[in-house]
């Protein structure tokens, strides 16, 4: 019996956050509705205001039409799945989550998923309600909502689950859906045991996480000072908000706007380099340092008592416009200030100026470092450390103090369905945007939930560089990943070479870029010269771009060994011979069949394992091309094997799930520590 389901639940707000998991101690499960194939609907209610307390024999009803479903369909089922495992409910068995299925059949085009938009999409009969956005929008709780109203609505909302279900079903089994069956069987599978790594949580040590707080303000603040000393030797006495790109922009490229509303439609992204420099020098002028003055006529007040006809001042006083209410004004010395930067190309070109992101900062960098500008050097890695820091405050150490329960715990929500690749994400907080690397103090704040646990993290080798050898068949990466070859050295030996002497940590960023798109274009000379060799040293891979070029114009899309297909509906060859989209045709197939295929895929094999052999070790979390797991102090040993034997049936089990021959060697490495960054590798 195929069944539907649906929960309504209580929401908090706090920290401006609203939380609506089943972990948080003011939240409850209102109801439950269920809808089987057989058009049975059953609506049944927990915690609503006007229903007195549920009895057992409501709860052991929803139980057996669980136990009785061959199939559990829902819309975001790891929402329901969350509420109804935490509030005692058991189910094991398939699910089919109508929104990752839309997810994977849209084919890398997002659109919206909610089952609003879905229902107008395919234009169910039955049209999703908002009763509760009223309702919240006033301030109503879930469980205040009146009965009929919310009965109604959730009622609503299954049925447009099963005809939404119902036309994805139809779809997959037509010669165009066909082909996703298996990334859709595989997507919904991943999606129960993500909801068990929800439900786990991973243990916060709250004092570790006040001390890398106050650690990272203290270095904001001593940034912030150091800035603030530089802006001054660099602009005199304007002051410059950091913060603002525009201000930011004239400091790096020392160049002001003459009109900021028709500066960006003068550019066109291919116009030529000469012509490029025209346009700039036309519409923008030299930024000088400049000294300030007091302003006298305000003397220094920035506002002025206006003056009567008869000349006598009256009562009125009005801002100073000679200084704009500033009360001083800034004269231009003949010193042109800033860092006198030039924008390689209209790339650059942004609302404000000139862009001022981390990839551009950091080509500047290169810039800078390979003609020794060491000043300009040493003020670039500022401004983005001190933009990292904002971000490891707010999104990480704020994140994680939000977002944390009462007893400890962090559950970090895994979702399948935000990423373009299908790569997974996660929110409450975004955990896959730490820097990669053993180094990032955060991961300290992570300890295991029983006293002399460790926290394990195994990981995959290069996973996604033996993807890009296996997918192009490229001879030199295969030989590369079967001897242990050191690329990252090799790298930075070219880099180094070229004239930008460098080292195997900071020749990492450079090694696989090429893989995902990335070009020479805006990097520093001997930068681009890695980007140039990169090609001419694995022409297999340079050869396969070529080819997922040509299968896209064919086809308008492109398809990865396990089915999951990408759709480029507008692609075409440019005048150059380029085709648009390059880059995404480029990075879709590695980083999917790596981390939307692969690493899922292992995940399933290790959760398995793990429960096959009796472990209380979990599964806490999965970041890109890892695992990490919560051990328990007497179950190393046997987490280890588990490890070794999930590592060792990896390509056995990989060639059988997509049909394929994985000729290019996968492994796994372990390492284990009192918390995620102090960890050290395990044999």
């Amino acid at each position: 019996m195929k069944l539907t389901l649906d929960v309504e639940n209580t929401v908090t707000r706090r920290d401006g956050k609203l939380h609506l998991d089943p972990f948080e101690k003011e939240n409850s499960l209102v109801m439950v509705g269920i809808l089987t194939d057989q058009g049975d609907e059953t609506i049944v209610s927990f915690d609503h205001a006007e229903c007195s307390s549920p009895d057992q024999e409501s709860f052991d009803l929803v139980q057996m039409l669980l136990d009785e479903a061959t199939v559990l369909i829902a819309h975001n089922a790891a929402h329901d799945l969350a509420w109804m495992w935490e509030s005692g409910f058991k189910y094991d068995g398939p699910v089919f989550d109508t929104m990752l299925v839309e997810y994977v059949i849209q084919r890398g085009q997002k659109q919206p998923l909610s089952l609003e938009a879905c229902a107008e999409r395919y234009e169910l009969e039955v049209q999703k309600q908002d009763t509760l956005k009223k309702y919240m929008a006033d301030g109503v709780s879930i469980r205040d909502i009146p009965y009929n109203e919310l009965c109604d609505y959730l009622a609503a909302d299954l049925h447009a689950t099963q005809q939404l279900a119902d036309k994805l079903n139809l779809y997959l089994n037509t010669q165009e859906g066909s082909g996703l069956m298996d990334t859709v069987l595989l997507t919904n599978c991943v999606c129960k045991t993500l909801t068990r790594i929800y439900c786990n949580g991973f243990k916060v040590d709250r004092a570790a996480l006040e001390e890398v707080t106050e650690q990272f303000t203290a270095e904001k603040e001593q940034i912030e000072a150091e800035l603030q000393r530089d802006i001054k030797e660099l602009m005199g006495d304007t002051p410059i908000n950091l913060n603002s790109p525009e201000q930011l922009s004239q400091v790096i490229f020392s160049r002001k706007l003459k009109d900021k509303k028709t500066w960006p439609d003068r550019f066109d992204q291919f116009m030529p380099i000469g012509l490029f420099r025209q346009t700039v020098n036309a519409h923008t002028s030299i930024v000088f340092k400049t000294k300030v003055r007091q302003c006298k006529d305000c003397s220094g007040a920035g506002r002025k008592r206006v003056r009567k006809k008869d000349g006598s001042l009256g009562k009125a006083v009005r801002i100073c416009q000679t200084c704009e209410g500033e009360g001083v004004l800034y004269d231009d010395t003949r010193d042109v200030a800033g860092l006198k930067f030039n924008a390689p190309s209209a790339k650059w070109v942004s609302a404000n100026g000139f862009g001022c992101s981390k990839g551009n900062l950091e080509h500047l960098e290169g810039v800078a470092r390979s003609k020794q500008m060491k000043r300009a050097e040493a003020f670039l890695l500022k401004v983005r450390r001190l933009s990292a820091l904002d971000s490891y405050l707010s999104s990480f150490c704020g994140g994680i103090a939000t977002f944390t329960k009462p007893d400890d715990i962090l559950h970090v929500r895994l979702v399948q369905q935000m990423t373009s690749t299908g790569r997974l994400a996660s929110r409450e907080p975004n955990l896959q945007n730490m820097p990669r690397g053993g180094t990032f103090p955060v991961k300290r704040v992570f300890v295991s939930r029983w006293e002399g646990g460790q926290i394990m993290e195994a990981d995959f080798a290069q996973l996604e560089f033996r993807v890009a050898a296996f997918l192009s068949q490229d001879g030199v990466a295969i030989e590369e990943v079967s001897t242990g070859f050191d690329v990252h050295s090799y790298t930075a030996q070219v880099i180094t070479d070229a004239g930008q002497p460098t080292d195997r940590q900071t020749a990492k960023a450079h090694t696989f870029a090429p893989l995902y798109g990335a070009t020479g274009f805006g990097r520093s000379p001997a930068e681009a010269e890695y980007y140039e060799h990169f090609t001419q040293k694995y022409k297999g891979i340079a050869n396969w771009h070529a080819r997922l070029a040509t299968e896209a114009l064919t086809t308008k899309k492109i398809r990865t060994p396990s089915g999951r297909e990408f759709s480029f509906p507008d692609v075409v060859r440019k005048r150059g011979g380029s085709v648009s989209y390059f880059t995404q045709i480029k990075n879709y197939p590695v980083q999917s069949f790596a981390t939307a295929d692969i690493v899922p895929l292992v995940l399933l094999q290790l959760e398995q394992a793990l429960l096959d052999s009796g472990l209380r070790s979990l599964i806490v979390n999965t970041v890109h091309d890892s695992f990490v797991l919560d051990i328990h102090p007497e179950e190393f040993g046997q987490v280890m094997r588990v490890i070794k034997q999930v590592s060792d049936q990896m390509t056995d089990r990989i060639n059988m799930a997509f049909n394929i021959d994985l000729n290019v060697p996968m492994l796994l490495e372990a390492k284990a520590g009192p918390n995620w960054l102090e960890t050290v590798d395990v044999e």
